[in-house]
């Protein structure tokens, strides 16, 4: 799951001097200032921008996912009177943010 916006990765790179930033597998790499090869961007600056940034733009999204299979899923076994449509809304929720994990 992509944690970070490439935008943010943009408005970083311009401000410190870095170039030409890409996204290869769940890293970002970019030109540093006089550099000739591209380098990973620091882990405290991806950091800094998360915490400054809050959750991406997609991260909202399966926020939103998450919280909507939930009440329909509570919803659907108040209704039917059956445990069964949270178990599925537990599962589903573990499968998200287990994708959210970093490692």
């Amino acid at each position: 799951m992509n944690k970070y916006c490439m935008v943010w990765i943009q408005e970083w790179c311009q401000d410190n001097g870095w170039t030409d930033p890409f996204q290869e597998r769940r890293e970002y790499w970019a030109f540093p200032p006089h550099g000739v090869m591209p380098m990973p961007i620091p882990t405290q600056a991806l950091q800094v921008i998360k915490a400054r940034k809050g959750p991406s733009p997609v991260e909202r999204l399966w926020f939103a996912a998450v919280s909507g299979v939930t009440a329909i899923a509570a919803t659907t076994g108040l209704w039917f009177e059956n445990p069964m449509p949270l178990v599925v809304a537990f599962v589903f929720c573990a499968m998200v943010f287990a994708a959210m994990d970093d490692e």
